[in-house]
């Protein structure tokens, strides 16, 4: 069924609104996945604080360029049967899921998308998705920044120590 002007109007401007919140947008060939499938997808995605929608790939590009030209890397990937995969919460882990779900599923292909103002490629992307996730990186810089700290600890402590073991040394030998 045809949709009137006002009523594409009013899906760009939801478009257009999705894209300018995201922080990063994952476009990907959908074309032969059952709705199961796809259920299945959107289920993993909200879990990585993440949405995947199909938009008229006309539609999407018009949202990009007038409300969202941060976004707009991802108007050379919007070509054939296409969903867009808006991501609002941590990159990686979005990334992770829906090259996850293309692991499985053969006829899901990721083609590419963008991350903060910059076009990324499928390759990019699995990069992205092989770095660690923001909670394990924050650990992993607590960790050294604790070692670090143990480290002056010892050092500082070691002098007033070693002090002590010289005075000793002194004492033992005058008597």
């Amino acid at each position: 069924m045809a949709k009137s002007k006002a009523q594409k109007q009013q899906l760009k401007t939801e478009v257009g609104d999705q894209l300018k919140k995201v922080n990063a947008a994952i476009i990907a060939e959908y074309s032969g996945l059952t709705v199961a499938d796809l259920t299945e997808l959107r289920v993993k995605l909200r879990e990585a604080k993440s949405e995947f929608h199909i938009v008229k790939n006309r539609i999407a590009k018009v949202a990009v360029k007038e409300d969202a030209p941060n976004t707009a890397p991802i108007r050379d990937f919007l070509k054939g049967p296409v969903g867009i995969v808006f991501v609002y919460g941590d990159p990686a882990a979005a990334a992770k899921a829906v090259l996850a779900f293309a692991k499985d599923k053969e006829k899901f292909k990721v083609i590419g998308g963008v991350l903060d103002g910059t076009g990324v490629k499928a390759a990019e992307l699995q990069e992205i998705a092989d770095l660690p996730s923001r909670e394990q990186m924050l650990s992993q810089i607590a960790g050294l920044i604790q070692s670090q700290a143990q480290r002056l600890h010892t050092v500082i402590s070691a002098m007033p120590r070693d002090l002590v073991q010289v005075i000793f040394n002194l004492s033992e030998k005058k008597s």
